[in-house]
């Protein structure tokens, strides 16, 4: 079996129970996610083989951290130690025409802090096909994109297959300061996935005739951006999530595939949104399982659509999706009838 390598940030999420506001609040859910850990949480689900690695301090709260993973069937074997404290973000659940919103705390976290020596990453990729992290690992730190680079040299030397999602964050850097760093990471990068926003903000490839704030959609710049990266940087795939806000509860989904110079599409899905938040990390997940498990591209691009759909209808961060329960959708079964 193939098996996938995760790095990046793992912190606490806290959020007001239901749709309260921060203002209303006076007790906060606790949630353990990050980027690429909800990746291999959701790629475990499907039974592949996942190993999570981050830096995180020796305390209890970080231990109940790994547990969850462990929980869930992660490997946590990699994890380096040190620093004083996980990250922590804050999220406002929006409704209707009010928007979510999310408030960071996660300056000065171990992983922020981290360095090339508290990773030995020959011997983290070794048995590994895939490496897998996003844009945000390097915006949490002015040295911690040098930790990025080391680590998709050697993935690269290795033979691993290395996949990024661009994730751009205006909270945690400025576009210039994005694009300078992901630009020198795109030419090891095989599998990158990314919206229409982070195309154009981190590597100034724009959508034509697309206004995302009009909820305006044009599957040819797509193609075009797509095929704009590819020629650039020698990526081999592109994945663009497709996703039309028609308010903060309700949102049309479906997503692009381009590969071999050929765009594939998928089809398209009205969520009824219960947590948004994680849904293009399980899209992600859904597109490596596909590439993983050696589908072809329509029906990767179908699988990561419908595995995303399925998890934006779920609390908290995780897609505790199955790979079964996936492959229903992808079959049509959507109607959501009770299964007894």
């Amino acid at each position: 079996m193939k098996k996938m390598v995760g790095f990046g940030d793992y912190m606490l999420r806290l959020n007001p129970e239901g749709y309260l506001r921060f203002l209303q609040a006076d007790r906060f859910l606790v949630n353990y996610t990050g980027a690429e850990a909800n990746v291999c949480v959701s790629l475990a689900m499907m039974g592949m083989d996942t190993d999570f690695v981050t830096r995180l301090p020796e305390n209890d709260i970080a231990a109940a951290g790994v547990a969850q993973l462990r929980k869930f069937g992660v490997g946590t074997g990699h994890i380096a130690y040190g620093g004083e404290r996980m990250g922590v973000f804050y999220v406002e659940k929006g409704a209707s025409q009010r928007p979510s919103k999310v408030v960071y705390d996660r300056k000065y976290s171990s992983i922020a802090q981290c360095s090339y020596e508290d990773f030995d990453w020959e011997a983290i990729f070794a048995g590994a096909s895939n490496f897998h992290m996003t844009g945000i690992t390097p915006a949490l730190s002015k040295t911690i994109p040098q930790v990025c680079i080391q680590a998709c040299k050697k993935a690269k030397e290795m033979g691993l297959t290395i996949s990024c999602d661009l994730n751009y964050r205006k909270n945690l850097w400025t576009e210039a300061e994005a694009k300078a760093c992901m630009t020198q990471l795109m030419p090891y990068i095989d599998i990158l996935v990314a919206n229409e926003e982070d195309a154009e903000k981190v590597l100034g490839i724009k959508a034509r005739d697309t206004d995302v704030t009009q909820g305006k959609l044009n599957r040819e710049g797509y193609v075009d951006v797509a095929e704009q990266i590819c020629q650039t940087y020698g990526t081999k795939m592109v994945a663009v999530t497709l996703r039309r806000s028609i308010s903060a509860s309700d949102n049309e989904w479906s997503a692009m595939l381009y590969t071999g110079g050929q765009p594939y599409f998928s089809r398209q899905y009205m969520v009824h949104l219960v947590d948004r938040v994680g849904g293009g990390d399980s899209f992600t997940a859904g597109l490596l399982y596909g590439v993983m498990n050696g589908y072809g591209p329509q029906e990767t691009i179908e699988y990561a659509a419908a595995a995303s759909c399925l998890k934006q209808t779920m609390e908290m961060d995780f897609n505790l999706s199955t790979a079964d329960e996936v492959k229903r959708l992808v079959a049509g079964d959507g109607s959501g009838r009770v299964q007894r």
